[in-house]
């Protein structure tokens, strides 16, 4: 197989989102481990809030469209949810009940069905967000991704996300750059 097509994205409309800046950290490590990779900002798409109603008005929103796209055309996803209210965001679980709507010419939930993801997170708390993730992953299990049985929580993100290079805690890093090689692999192995 040609190398593995990696998208990350965060579940955050922040401009200065500490996990779109893990979610461009894990893509860097993934490039390093051989995969293409892509950054999507879910902001850009102009996602509405999902509505049967608009979808027989109206057909599915271009974003949608754009969105599912890009999916489609990569091997697995690096999200990065933050945590509001010990679950995933909104905006993200938004986006996921979009891209699982048939297009034409497509299967029902071909984004996911069968890709490979990694779960990460980033907060300012303690536990880094770790009870979002659990949701994302019962989520996304349900819609039939493959969801890597490892993932990262990343704590204190002020201290450890001052930079767009690496996490500055080295054990955390390392623990990313461990997922990203998983992934990697994982999808050399299923594609």
């Amino acid at each position: 197989m040609s190398s593995p097509k990696v998208l990350a994205f965060a579940g955050s409309t922040r401009k200065e989102s500490v996990n779109k800046r893990l979610a461009r950290i894990a893509l860097q490590a993934a490039k390093k481990a051989g995969a293409e990779t892509t950054f999507v900002d879910l902001q850009d798409f102009n996602i509405p809030l999902y509505c049967d109603d608009l979808v027989a008005k109206e057909g599915i929103p271009e974003g949608v469209l754009q969105f599912k796209q890009l999916l489609n055309s990569h091997n697995g996803f690096f999200i990065a949810s933050p945590e509001y209210n010990g679950s995933l965001t909104g905006v993200l679980k938004n986006a996921i009940d979009w891209a699982t709507i048939k297009a034409d010419g497509e299967e029902r939930m071909s984004c996911w069905n069968g890709k490979i993801a990694g779960l990460v997170s980033a907060s300012p708390g303690g536990l880094g967000g770790i009870r979002g993730l659990h949701h994302l992953r019962t989520i996304l299990a349900g819609i039939g991704t493959f969801v890597l049985p490892n993932h990262l929580a990343v704590g204190n993100s002020t201290e450890n996300l001052q930079n767009e290079k690496q996490i500055t805690d080295e054990k955390l890093q390392l623990q990313l750059e461990s997922l990203t090689h998983e992934m990697v692999r994982v999808i050399r192995a299923l594609h």
